[in-house]
């Protein structure tokens, strides 16, 4: 099948790459000539594990190619998915800017010539796809199409495999024909047929802002398990993870931590927390998520403060990881966005080092007085009086601890997502004081 995806983004580049691997004839497009121009030379804009080799392999077999051509690109597809970005608006927390879907859409309705399957790929608002058919059919009246809805559920740093493994495919569709094309375009998953799940549009897309919010609702009830853990004498982590073993329970997402961040669950929360205002019908457990995280960041520098004695003015503060997650270069709504400058504010030394995000933290962070970037873990921590892990990348699992005694100036640990809970005792043996997350001893 020829398929054309617009936007090359994250989600268009690895929904690009993966369908090429199926054997579809697959035309990423993008505006933007100098990204197309880049992918053309072989350059990957994003990292995602196993994507760069991915791409050159299809590329090199020829099914998979790249071009800002919209029109020519569509000549004999199928189907085109739409996944473009859409951003906060200006309006405020939980309005979705649209101007790109919906720009998509006007600029392929005059193209439709024979039948087409139009798939909203980006996270969008409930209502979107029927507003999509609404823009190309007052263009095109006699065009021959349908619009679906067909939600990503890709993590950063493991999307690829959830790509080629879904737990499920949502599909929200009306005819019979889109959902056949849409078969079509999955079938050489050879996933079971339970695994397409069929719905109508609207009902595709509020699976996807429910099933984020209620992930987010789960991180901020491990965090505050954590919270309650510490203050009380007990430990949070062996209570979550007994809580977990409970099959009606699931042990995914009950990590406690700095907060949650990247580009899904902070904005879609808040999309599914006003879609429920403007319903009337408000998700007061969603709404308190949103609250919980947002001041979960600044409990993380009391925290840092605390293990500092009280006072970070004046300390030198090693942060190894800087993105939201491991095995991505996401900086969007990292906790270290506030965290780090925070410490900043009130008189830290901070040296950050991340193994993949730094260009793009630099850009974050740009001009912060008091934040430096080192080259490796070792070099962030010469001189630190404490050192502070951010983000779980498993080469700080790794450390040499005993090297990493010897180059701070303090002895002070504040691990943020738990990499040494287990090693603990073994890091007071070498001279730390060790401060995890969930746990008072």
């Amino acid at each position: 099948m020829r398929i054309v995806i617009v936007g090359s983004g994250y989600v268009g580049l690895v929904s690009g790459a993966c369908l090429a691997k199926f054997g579809h004839e697959v035309i990423c497009v993008d505006k933007d000539k100098g990204k197309i121009d880049k992918l053309n030379s072989g350059e990957i804009p994003i990292y995602e594990p196993g994507l760069e080799a991915l791409v050159k392999e299809n590329v090199a077999a020829k099914r998979l190619s790249f071009a800002t051509d919209l029109k020519g690109s569509l000549e004999g597809a199928k189907a085109v998915f739409i996944a473009v970005g859409t951003p906060e608006s200006r309006r405020g927390e939980g309005y979705a800017d649209m101007k790109y879907v919906f720009g998509v859409a006007k600029e392929i309705a005059p193209l439709i010539k024979d039948y087409l399957v139009i798939v909203d790929k980006s996270t969008v608002p409930v209502g979107t796809a029927d507003r999509v058919e609404e823009i190309i059919r007052e263009i095109n009246p006699e065009a021959a199409f349908d619009v679906v809805s067909n939600p990503e559920f890709l993590r950063e740093g493991s999307a690829i495999g959830d790509f080629e493994r879904p737990d499920r495919i949502v599909v929200g569709a009306h005819s019979e024909k889109a959902k056949e094309i849409l078969r079509e375009v999955y079938n050489p998953l050879n996933i079971s047929k339970d695994q397409i799940v069929f719905m109508d549009p609207k009902t595709a897309e509020l699976v996807k802002l429910i099933s984020n919010a209620f992930l987010a609702v789960k991180i901020t009830f491990a965090n505050e398990v954590a919270d309650l853990a510490e203050r009380i004498g007990a430990d949070g982590i062996k209570a979550l993870m007994a809580m977990g073993l409970d099959g009606r329970v699931g042990g995914k997402f009950l990590h406690p931590g700095p907060g949650y961040g990247g580009s899904c669950f902070p904005k879609d929360t808040k999309s599914l927390e006003k879609t429920g205002q403007q319903a009337g019908s408000n998700l007061t457990l969603v709404e308190a998520a949103i609250k919980a995280n947002s001041g979960r960041k600044a409990r993380m520098v009391s925290k840092i403060s605390k293990a500092l004695g009280g006072k970070v003015s004046g300390k030198n503060i090693a942060c190894l990881g800087l993105t939201f997650k491991s095995n991505t270069d996401d900086m969007r709504e990292s906790p270290a966005l506030v965290i780090l400058p925070t410490l900043a504010e009130k008189g830290a030394r901070v040296v950050a080092y991340d193994p993949k995000g730094m260009e793009e933290a630099k850009r974050a962070m740009d001009e912060i007085d008091g934040l430096s970037y080192a080259d490796s873990s070792y070099a962030a921590a010469e001189g630190a009086d404490c050192l502070v892990i951010m983000t779980e990348w498993d080469e700080f699992r790794g450390l040499d601890l005993e090297k990493i005694k010897g180059l701070m100036k303090g002895n002070v640990i504040v691990d943020l997502r738990n990499i040494f809970y287990k090693e603990r005792g073994k890091i007071r043996e070498l001279g730390f004081q060790y401060t995890g997350i969930g746990v008072s001893d």
